[in-house]
């Protein structure tokens, strides 16, 4: 998105080194839903929402008020990248049928036809083949930072076993989280425990010790995604929207242990880790099951068998290891909640870590801040480098706070760039018209 947004300059070359598209990236697995508060689509759907509602509810749930700066700016600039994205071509509704905890109406926007997050990023990255002076160059990951007389003025890319300095004017370090690197989950989310890992393998916080070496900060670094809806043995997700609809949780000791609806998928799995065994049955119907099964996450565990049809309460009973009006306890609805109906359907879930929350310490417009609050020139961060929007605690994670902060800043930092200063420190020379070249020719070109 930072590359998109600051190639509208075309004076400016924009160069992105991808550490692996065949790895993948967060955004990729992740379902591709943007919140947004106060979009066209919202109107039509007569829902009444704003970048204020939407940025208070967000608060509210991270508790995190030092962070408010930044989230009242992504959530200013999220109605119009949202409608921005659609109107690149992009199928874009808001998800009417997509509630979530912590959201007062409806305001996650997904894809028409709910293929997740692989179709939207393939989207972008199709559009950046269409602007001459970008370069995408894949399996190129940045290893440093350059250093002239103390200021940050290019990276170190490692591209065919060989590394490469590459001057630039601006650095936007969107390098994800630190979730696959054990040693850093240990020593800041060791109360963890041993989820199951559901995000990518390049997500191992290369970043955060290159800002701190040139004196940033980082914060937050205790709260992560995490997912208390994984199905055991499968790690397939069922989609959060079930509880809605009227689904239970049953421990392993056949007890119901909390208020389906009241949590977010990221806090269930605090809740689950305390559970025997780690897991729950998660129960619900063929009504639930007709109302969410078009999601990514449903597909995918259908398609896995992760899901057992139940016909009857007796059955039921039997697989939790009750007796039959224990088992109709256990499924009585909450006052004012869907009773669930024979057959049923059960998939067991425990909890999981999908990708981290803390980060780099930013201002407002993404600039990397140091220990004095002071933005360290030419040097912005976003995605998982940067501190997101959780707070202190998994708990505060509401529903698409990791691609709002992702591409919410990659707009805000790639339209500065586009009509800011960045000239100045590297010469306009555009970029030939193929999108994908070597980090060699590229450097060469950049320095004719």
């Amino acid at each position: 998105m930072t590359a998109l947004r600051a190639a509208q300059n075309p004076d400016l070359v924009v160069a992105v080194f991808e550490k692996s598209t065949r790895e993948g990236c967060n955004a990729a697995i992740s379902s591709g839903s943007l919140p947004a508060g106060g979009t066209r689509f919202q109107r039509l759907a007569g829902i009444d929402d704003s970048p204020q509602k939407h940025a208070e509810e967000i608060l509210a749930a991270s508790g995190d008020e030092e962070w408010r700066p930044i989230v009242e700016a992504l959530c200013a600039v999220a109605p119009a990248m949202v409608e921005w994205i659609a109107d690149t071509g992009y199928p874009i509704e808001v998800g009417t049928d997509m509630p979530r905890a912590g959201m007062s109406v409806p305001r996650l926007h997904t894809d028409v036809g709910r293929q997740g997050g692989g179709r939207l990023m393939r989207h972008l990255r199709g559009l950046l083949g269409s602007y001459p002076n970008v370069a995408f160059v894949d399996e190129a990951p940045i290893v440093g930072l350059v250093m002239d007389a103390g200021v940050v003025s290019g990276v170190v890319v490692n591209q065919n076993g060989r590394r490469q300095r590459i001057g630039a004017g601006a650095i936007m370090l969107a390098v994800d989280g630190f979730a696959n690197n054990p040693a850093l989950v240990r020593e800041y989310l060791g109360d963890l425990g041993n989820p199951y890992y559901g995000g990518v393998s390049t997500s191992t916080g290369d970043a955060l010790t290159w800002v701190q070496r040139l004196g940033g900060r980082v914060r937050n670094m205790g709260a992560g995604l995490r997912s208390g809806l994984v199905v055991v043995d499968h790690g397939t997700r069922v989609s959060p929207a079930l509880p809605f609809h009227g689904a239970v949780l049953v421990n392993a000791n056949g007890q119901r242990f909390v208020d389906e609806e009241r949590h977010g998928y990221s806090a269930m799995a605090g809740i689950l880790q305390g559970q025997p065994g780690e897991r729950a049955a998660m129960i619900f119907d063929a009504t639930a099951l007709a109302a969410t099964r078009e999601s990514e996450m449903m597909r995918e565990c259908l398609a896995a068998r992760a899901i057992r049809e139940v016909a009857t309460l007796a059955e039921l009973a039997a697989l939790l290891r009750l007796d039959v009006e224990q088992a109709r306890e256990a499924v009585t609805a909450r006052p004012g909640r869907r009773q669930l109906r024979q057959p049923f359907y059960l998939a067991w879930v425990t909890h999981g870590l999908l990708t981290t929350q803390g980060g780099v310490v930013i201002d407002a417009q993404g600039r990397v801040l140091d220990s004095a609050d002071r933005p360290i020139p030419h040097l912005y961060a976003g995605g998982g480098t940067a501190c997101g929007l959780a707070g202190p605690s998994s708990d505060g994670y509401l529903s698409g706070n990791g691609l709002l902060s992702a591409f919410g800043l990659g707009w805000i930092v790639g339209n500065a760039l586009a009509s800011g200063p960045v000239g100045r420190f590297a010469p306009p020379v555009r970029a030939a018209d193929q999108p994908r070249r070597s980090a060699t020719a590229f450097s060469k070109e950049r320095h004719r």
